[in-house]
């Protein structure tokens, strides 16, 4: 299928996660999202609640970027950050239990966070696949299926080594089938990336510079997807 820009746009989440930011840099972000028609922004918890133009969705994280968090304070972060007006979380896992295959504490700190997740909101599984092999990925992404997530994410972003891959990408979604959503995140710099990152399976893009991405499109552009807002 062809993607405009603004189908695009449609598939990211404009994200600023820097600890130095402000309330004036949230702001701007928010008022930026507007201009390109992004799915939504995201933002730490500590800057909830946040404005944000029509059509535009709040997404924040949860225990980021580490993940070494007790479950029972995951879980509290994200229901004040529901509480707060946030529409999405942004969870991390523990990476150890994955690279350690501890599969089964991956689904009850997943379980723990969703319990509190109402209904009508998204939760989102950060698995930081590049610090993976490929037995660790699956076996993360169908913990995080089993525990009721929403979507399973490649990256914080944060991470030494280093962010999505179409290769995470494919395989995540191979494992997940049409069940779960799948963000790419992390290193996503340009319309070539974003593409791909599509191409291989991603339903969401979380993207710092958006605007450079979309500028980056000439025209109209093909690509190999579904519905970005999924």
């Amino acid at each position: 299928m062809t993607l405009t820009r603004a189908e695009l746009a449609r598939y990211v989440d404009h994200t600023l996660l820097k600890p130095e930011s402000t309330a004036a840099d949230v702001a701007a972000l928010a008022v930026e999202a507007g201009e390109l028609g992004v799915f939504s922004i995201c933002v730490s918890p500590l800057m909830l609640p946040v404005e944000v133009p029509e059509g535009v969705a709040v997404a924040t994280v949860c225990g980021f970027p580490s993940g070494k968090h007790y479950s029972q304070i995951k879980a509290a972060e994200a229901a004040l950050s529901i509480d707060q007006g946030a529409d999405e979380v942004d969870m991390v896992i523990d990476v150890a239990a994955a690279i350690e295959g501890r599969f089964g504490d991956i689904e009850k700190d997943v379980a723990a966070v969703r319990a509190v997740i109402p209904d009508d909101k998204i939760l989102k599984v950060i698995i930081e696949s590049a610090a993976l092999s490929d037995d660790g990925i699956v076996g993360a992404c169908k913990a995080s299926a089993a525990a009721g997530a929403h979507f399973v994410k490649t990256s914080t972003g944060f991470h030494s080594t280093g962010g999505a891959t179409e290769h995470a990408v494919r395989l995540m979604r191979e494992t997940v089938g049409d069940a779960l959503g799948v963000k790419a995140s992390g290193g996503i710099r340009t319309a070539d990336a974003a593409l791909a990152m599509i191409a291989a399976g991603a339903s969401r893009l979380g993207l710092s510079g958006t605007r450079a991405v979309l500028d980056g499109l000439d025209g109209v552009v093909s690509a190999d997807a579904g519905d970005g807002g999924y």
